[in-house]
């Protein structure tokens, strides 16, 4: 490793694959830049976490920690969207805004960080649900130097996450996150939310793991290198390919989360308050996916072609049990993680699919998701501040006494069950046009696929129209008769997370423009290693 790499500020494709052949064929390459963008997105944050320690008072009043964070946010935010704007070109497949040194060459880390199609649209996400995360803690009363110091934390290694190119650095940052989100359930969280962050970091700890040895062993197979774009040109296959990618398989499949892997959700929901709850749901889950992306599909083709059909059916199994298991819980919040489970199984059906169709749907369903399972999460933190109660059995009637929150609840539960005009409905439908289109599989197994994947759709209106039937039309409760409705604040912050989700269902350009290039490119790819393999046997 040269100790003496210079920083590289420039953009640029992915050499040896689909994405470079791509981008160099259509000479699309994106001006130059010589600031490092993404570092400062990635770091401003965290830099800041420290100042929010030492800020007077007596842990108290969160007025002064809450606004320094919000600030800090915001221009990230800003930052994301004016970077986003000006100097990404989403036609591009490879890689852009590239920086790259060494950081400790003894090691072979270097810090390097680049954006695609696959990280810009999450990046903008993790950003606009941290902000408003932070804005729904308006409430916090404990140890609130250190809650928004770890909110802040929290977005850092959520960036890093999405825009690093050296393995080393994107696991320090996968790990870096397990901490924030252990400390914000351990500390803020309900009755049982030792044995929910508990649960949370044995489970995620030891998926991380799978994910150090698969990575490991790749950067390993050959002249030593942990810079994904060399690793991507490596492709290696046979059983070597098939073990890493099980590995990574099992690892970023927890954090989607994938059947049976999951069980450590519905806990952590249940004990979360809504604004980490909004984290987990709305950017945590997706890490998982663009993980998958990332390195099971991008880096391992040819084990990818030979596990795509069994990806189908642990999506299907994730729809299915997600949705029939939403059926059981009668606490709101566990009820709705069950339906993330569910709604994150399209993930995985989409990946499975293997054409530009189904990857496109995959990344469109984590944007969408995202936003909806935030803005659940959130109305739900929203009558939980006024009822003090989760339990399905103990609401009642609260459309008369809470009419706006009713009206939110129900926007963004039809958002959640792909009403047409939403980006739900684009998504999932994307997904399953992806699975019926492709001549890889057979017409049986296509068929067997989107029947059993529709019976899930079919449930999901059910145990969430059921949901708002029970908590804001079942009998009233002589207690909960007089509330307040939501505030200007708390309906700024869900017109926020549902005007998108509108936009996305009229006009689904807005995002999908952001990342075709690249899913594009990756089925492109696929296609290629398929040829190679000299035409695999229909699969499924």
């Amino acid at each position: 490793m040269d100790a003496n790499l210079p920083l590289l500020a420039a953009s640029a494709a992915i050499p040896g694959s689909a994405f470079g052949d791509s981008a160099l064929a259509n000479g699309t390459l994106a001006a130059p830049t010589t600031f490092p963008w993404l570092s400062l997105i990635a770091l401003l944050p965290i830099a800041i976490a420290p100042l929010v320690m030492l800020l007077p008072g007596d842990g108290t009043d969160p007025k002064l920690p809450r606004t320094v964070a919000l600030v800090t946010l915001l221009a990230d935010l800003g930052l994301m969207l004016y970077v986003y704007s000006q100097h990404y070109d989403g036609s591009i497949a490879g890689l852009q805004l590239v920086e790259r040194f060494a950081w400790v060459p003894v090691i072979g880390l270097e810090w390097s960080l680049a954006t695609d199609g696959l990280s810009a649209p999450l990046v903008v996400l993790s950003g606009l649900v941290t902000l408003l995360s932070v804005a729904a803690s308006w409430n916090i009363q404990k140890k609130t130097r250190l809650y928004f110091a770890l909110l802040l934390v929290q977005a850092s290694a959520q960036a890093l996450v999405f825009l690093s190119q050296d393995f080393l650095l994107f696991f320090l940052a996968w790990e870096l996150e397990l901490v924030p989100v252990y400390l914000l359930i351990a500390i803020w969280g309900g009755q049982q939310r030792q044995y929910a962050a508990t649960k949370f970091i044995l489970y995620t700890a030891t998926a991380s793991l799978l994910i150090l040895l698969s990575g490991l062993a790749l950067a390993l197979n050959g002249p030593f290198t942990l810079n994904l774009s060399e690793l991507i040109a490596r492709s290696p296959g046979g059983v070597f390919g098939l073990l890493c990618y099980l590995g990574f398989l099992v690892g970023f499949g927890v954090k989607l989360p994938m059947f049976p892997l999951h069980t450590w959700l519905p806990d952590a929901h249940g004990e979360a308050n809504a604004p980490v709850s909004m984290l987990l749901a709305g950017v945590l889950l997706k890490m998982g996916g663009y993980a998958l992306l990332r390195f099971n599909v991008q880096m391992l083709p040819e084990a990818h072609l030979q596990l795509a059909p069994a990806l189908i059916v642990l999506g299907i199994v994730n729809i299915v049990y997600g949705a029939l298991n939403a059926f059981a819980q009668d606490n709101v919040k566990r009820r709705i993680a069950c339906s993330s489970v569910s709604h994150m199984g399209f993930v995985l059906l989409g990946i499975g699919a293997i054409d530009s169709l189904g990857m496109s749907g995959a990344m469109l369903q984590m944007i969408s998701h995202g936003l909806i399972a935030a803005a659940m999460f959130f109305v739900t933190g929203v009558f939980y501040e006024r009822t003090k109660t989760l339990s399905i059995p103990n609401m009642g009637g609260l459309a008369k006494v809470l009419p706006i929150t009713f009206a939110f609840f129900v926007a963004s539960s039809l958002a959640s069950l792909a009403l047409p005009g939403m980006s739900g409905f684009v998504s999932e439908i994307t997904v399953f046009l992806g699975v019926t289109s492709n001549d890889g599989f057979t017409v049986g197994f296509r068929v067997i696929a989107v029947v059993l994947a529709a019976i899930g759709v079919v449930l999901t209106p059910i145990y969430l129209l059921s949901l708002c039937r029970r908590v804001f039309f079942g009998p009233r409760i002589p207690a909960l008769a007089v509330l307040g409705d939501m505030k200007p604040r708390e309906l700024l912050i869900g017109l926020t997370l549902l005007v998108p989700t509108l936009v996305i269902g009229f006009w689904p350009r807005v995002a999908i423009d952001l990342y075709e290039a690249t899913t594009t490119a990756l089925s492109n790819d696929l296609a290629q290693h398929a040829v190679v393999a000299l035409r695999l046997p229909a699969l499924g």
